[in-house]
């Protein structure tokens, strides 16, 4: 490839729009240009590294049996009926209807295409276990588009789909999936991707674990033990509290006058955050009564945790007029009159102690109160955020938080979506079964953008090896004395038979070429300069500045050669 011929204009200006490094770094390098929001064209070079990306996920996913397939872009809202996603999705679903009238639906996850497909040809337990995947365009009406490829409305992904006749087959293939996408990171660049434990969420099922790579721009919240590995989620991650030590309390009723806010009535009856109990209440999606949660007042209710517990989405309660015998702002469960309601304790009260609670009616709260001998059958569950300095669950080290970004997904669906779908096969006793799925994802496009965030200097990407546009870049400087061209042209062509090669031919200053050459990042630079051809050498040099000597124009081939192995 001749730059003189590649599509895409190198500037050095920081793009206005630009909130991340690889954004930066990608407009700036002529690899994406935006069409609108959170929707991109690929140019040339990205294009080539999505390629190469696609290639290392088909290699390690063919490796562990996967059947590669392509479903549709659109699909049948009826079809999403059957799962039942097609109303319990929001509006990052684009719901649209054909010439026909018919409900359509823009394909932003493909579990029920794959359901549909595999229902018709996998009707015995001789067909299974088996795993389809795919290499598509999803479209997901993401709100918050930001950071270019980072969150994006219009993206590439590889989605996986296994099939299994019991629990134990599907776990022996969930972990084989996911040492092979530790393999894939690995292949690509980023070898630091951590797994984390993960919510479910919309996807269903019972375990699931994201792959994040930690980075300041990260959106996630991932919770790491300074001590030990354990590695999770915010949305699922639990620690130890400290075992309460109080001793018991003599219940008294006290006047706390405009004390609305845990601070508030902390500071007003001198005791810690920790020694108060304060009220969540929400609405359950399907329910009427309300749901009200119990929790230690200086911890925050974990929504996620708290919907798997009552198996329903959950909003904040805001109906009070349906429910006056709560008394809100003052609501504790002493004496608490809560017919039609829910309640739940979260574990950081199990054996609290003289805690301080509501008193149920307005401007009063209560001291004293010890869970276990003044509230009975409470009913305990984990629902809270944990605290950073919290005691890892599995050893006695301290939890970290990092941010972080998902770059994949793996997830034991269970039958969520085959048994609501109808699919069965025939097993060994005659009987129809419900196969159990897992299903496993990657994002493309956010994968490229997360190597720049991790393989970047203050001039632009690193590219690895394995993902790079090119491998070689050969750098002509021009000259009045020296016919540099055809010294060029003689090396590039070498070179192009074994390697893939792009060249700067154009006739532009030494600056401006080595500038474009870091933001194109290829990890092998040739220079062929005037002054090192008068003692018959070139400039070899590495892109992370790491190597950079001078070689005999007859070793080029050689040098080269045993450069790109090393960085292999």
């Amino acid at each position: 490839m001749l730059m003189s011929k590649l599509l895409g204009e190198r500037f050095k200006e920081k793009p206005g729009e630009a909130t991340s490094i690889s954004h930066i770094y990608l407009l700036r390098g002529g690899y994406v240009r935006q069409v609108t929001n959170g929707i991109y064209s690929l140019l040339p070079p990205a294009k080539r590294v999505v390629s190469k990306i696609e290639n290392i996920i088909r290699q390690e996913m063919d490796a562990i049996d996967g059947q590669e397939v392509l479903f549709p872009v659109a699909l049948p809202g009826d079809l999403w009926r059957e799962s039942g996603r097609f109303d319990a999705v929001g509006s990052e679903l684009v719901r649209f209807k054909d010439r026909g009238g018919k409900d359509m639906v823009l394909g932003m996850t493909h579990e029920e295409a794959a359901v549909h497909l595999a229902r018709t040809e996998a009707k015995s337990y001789n067909n299974y276990p088996f795993m389809i995947y795919q290499i598509q365009t999803k479209f997901r009406d993401e709100p918050r588009a930001r950071g270019g490829l980072i969150r994006v409305r219009e993206f590439t992904m590889k989605d996986a789909y296994s099939f299994h006749t019991s629990q134990e087959d599907l776990e022996a293939y969930y972990e084989q999936c996911l040492q092979a996408y530790h393999r894939i990171f690995a292949r690509a660049g980023v070898p630091e991707t951590v797994c984390v434990q993960s919510d479910t969420g919309m996807m269903g099922g019972k375990v699931a674990h994201e792959f994040m790579l930690l980075t300041d721009i990260g959106e996630d919240t991932i919770i790491i033990c300074d001590s030990c590995d354990y590695q999770s989620n915010m949305e699922v991650a639990t620690g130890k509290l400290p075992v309460a030590t109080t001793e018991e309390g003599t219940i008294e009723e006290v006047h706390t006058p405009n004390a609305h806010t845990i601070e508030e009535v902390a500071n007003m009856l001198g005791v810690t955050a920790d020694k108060t109990l304060k009220a969540c209440v929400f609405e359950m999606e399907g329910h009427k009564e309300p749901l009200i949660v119990f929790i230690r007042g200086d911890l925050q209710v974990n929504e996620a945790k708290l919907q798997k517990v009552v198996k329903a989405t959950i909003t904040p309660f805001e109906k009070y007029e349906d429910t006056p015998n709560l008394c809100f702002g003052f609501m504790g469960p002493y004496n608490l009159d809560a017919r039609d309601a829910k309640i739940i304790f979260d574990e950081s009260l199990r054996n609290e102690k003289n805690l301080v609670v509501g008193g149920n009616k307005k401007d009063y709260h209560i001291k004293g109160i010890s869970i276990s001998r003044d509230i009975k059958d409470a009913d305990f569950h984990d629902v809270a955020e944990v605290l950073e300095g919290q005691e890892c669950p599995c050893c006695h080290g301290k939890l970290q938080f990092k941010r972080g970004v998902e770059v994949g997904n793996i997830f034991q669906l269970g039958t969520r979506y085959s048994e609501s779908m109808g699919m069965t096969y025939i097993d060994s006793d005659g009987k129809a079964k419900t196969p159990i799925m897992g299903c496993y994802g990657i994002g493309v496009g956010r994968l490229l953008a997360c190597i720049i965030e991790a393989r970047h200097d203050e001039w632009g990407p690193i590219w690895p090896m394995s993902v790079a546009p090119w491998q070689v870049h050969i750098c002509v400087l021009k000259s009045k004395k020296t016919d540099m061209d055809a010294i060029g042209n003689e090396i590039y062509n070498k070179l192009s038979s074994k390697y893939e090669v792009i060249m700067d031919d154009r006739n532009v200053g030494a600056g401006v070429q080595f500038a474009d050459a870091d933001l194109l990042g290829i990890p092998v630079r040739v220079v062929v300069g005037e002054k090192n051809l008068k003692e018959g050498k070139v400039e070899l040099m590495t892109r992370d500045k790491s190597v950079k000597k001078l070689v005999d124009l007859g070793d080029v081939e050689k040098e080269v050669a045993a450069l790109i192995a090393e960085l292999s």
